[in-house]
């Protein structure tokens, strides 16, 4: 008999999936620091979902950790309650994009899948949500992503901006202030092989350039255009 999937345990298998879309594995310390956990915490709850009926997670001792298939659909389910609410909470309700990923980390586990399937209607079955994120399908599909790192782009590229981290709520509205939002086009105008800092502008005729660091220019994914 399959078991029940508790709040906590969405929670694990989310920070997995998101980990694992950049990395092979995610390691025990990677999985403490997110969820703001002790390690040893981390490692007791790997164990018993490898243990589960079917198993969520392949654990291998000091290697780290994957999804198994039933993992997987699993975390994409939250995430796409997490986005579909983002974008009822942004576009519904007024909140600000920098607000809503607090928001929908609240209520993302107690949605059924009927609430979910009306918030989608009412929205038009949206793609992306505010960050520009893809919101997995009805049957947990997303599309390829074509997106990089802001950081890997040199003078003289041009690129649109795909998607924006959404976990520093500060950062989000610091972009927002600079017009680096989804869909904005940029182009980089000069790169220090020093400090990693980037210059670019806007492609809207009416902002100035600025430079980032790299600490911001790896939370902002782009297309090259």
């Amino acid at each position: 008999m399959e078991e029940k999937i508790t709040q906590t345990v969405e929670d694990y298998l989310k920070v997995i999936y998101e980990i694992t879309t950049t990395e092979q594995r995610a390691s025990t310390n990677q999985i403490a620091e997110t969820l703001g956990i002790t390690p040893a915490s981390v490692t007791g709850m790997i164990k018993e979902l490898a243990e589960t009926e079917p198993p969520l997670v392949d654990y291998q001792r000091h290697h780290g950790v994957t999804l198994t298939e039933k993992g997987v659909d699993k975390a994409l389910e939250v995430i796409r309650h997490h986005r579909l609410l983002e974008m009822f909470l942004h576009q519904i309700l007024g909140y600000d994009w920098d607000e809503v990923h607090t928001e929908a980390d609240r209520l993302e586990h107690f949605i059924s899948e009927e609430l979910e399937e009306r918030i989608s209607q009412v929205l038009g079955n949206p793609m992306y949500d505010p960050h520009g994120h893809p919101i997995p399908t009805r049957d947990l599909k997303l599309p390829e992503s074509k997106s990089q790192q802001l950081s890997f782009l040199r003078p003289g590229q041009k690129a649109m901006i795909s998607k924006v981290n959404d976990s520093n709520s500060d950062l989000l509205r610091y972009l927002s202030n600079l017009g680096l939002i989804p869909k904005a086009n940029i182009v980089i105008l000069d790169y220090s092989p020093f400090d990693k800092n980037i210059q670019l502008q806007v492609v809207d005729g009416e902002r100035k350039p600025v430079v980032l660091g790299p600490d911001i220019t790896r939370q902002i994914f782009v297309e090259i255009l």
